[in-house]
């Protein structure tokens, strides 16, 4: 595929008077990893609804694939191959952690629950439990697992589903500063040996900084920035709009 894998371009959302989103134009290309940071009420959740197909657009446009893709319904966006993982990790404590995983891939293969449950687990789902350092965890219920652990499953169950792009909000969330690091570990591991590309929204600058890519930077509905890490550590305007310091 030529170009970029998504590509943003002036799209705006305004809710009554409030203008959340007043022209984000952003880039993707495949297999890439960028970070969005920005404070509460910056727009990155917004972005984020317009982009799964939960909020339509005011203006602008995005193309996903190499196709236009605003307007689509959520359900033809995620066919794409465009998943986003929410803050509550959306797993299924009843069940263990490998029976989570063969259900993800239920949704890609198109079979029953039933065959799929009955099949036993192949070794590709083992291949992928270790790359979470799961592994050892594989028939454990998980409402057994503690909170950083449930996150990385289900990062694992999206990655099961094939997808082009995951779309990441906040998915560090509660953890404790050794889950974070191993949690950015995890997702560039995923991009790097699968080629699948990942945007997330953070606010633990220590996730952002583990992760070492790409870093934008969301400041009153528009991207205010990009660039690597130390870089946007020392602009001035983040500095004070969202580590809280004086320029």
């Amino acid at each position: 595929m030529d170009g970029p894998l998504l590509a943003i371009e002036g799209i705006r959302k305004s809710f009554g008077g409030l203008h959340v989103l007043t022209g984000v134009d952003l880039t993707l290309a495949q297999g890439a990893v960028k970070c969005i940071i920005g404070p509460n009420g910056s727009g990155k959740s917004t972005l984020f609804n317009i982009l799964t197909g939960v909020l339509r657009s005011d203006g602008g446009h995005f193309a996903f694939g190499g196709e236009r893709a605003d307007g689509l319904p959520a359900y033809r966006i995620a066919r794409l191959g465009m998943l986003r993982k929410f803050q509550v990790p959306g797993v299924l404590p009843g069940l263990t952690v490998i029976e989570n995983l063969e259900l993800a891939r239920l949704g890609r293969a198109g079979g029953g629950v039933l065959a799929t449950m009955g099949g036993g687990a192949d070794l590709d789902c083992f291949a992928r439990l270790r790359e979470a350092d799961l592994l050892e965890h594989f028939a454990t219920p998980v409402e057994q697992l503690p909170h950083g652990l449930k996150q990385r499953l289900e990062i694992l169950m999206l990655v099961s589903r094939g997808p082009k792009l995951l779309l990441l909000d906040e998915p560090t969330a509660g953890m404790t500063p050794q889950e974070t690091a191993d949690t950015a570990r995890m997702i560039r591991t995923i991009s790097r040996e699968h080629g699948i590309a990942v945007l997330a929204i953070e606010h633990d600058m220590r996730f952002v900084r583990d992760l070492d890519c790409p870093v934008v930077v969301m400041l009153k509905g528009v991207v205010q920035s990009e660039g690597d890490y130390d870089a946007v550590r020392q602009d001035p305007q983040v500095r004070a709009a969202y580590l809280g310091e004086a320029v």
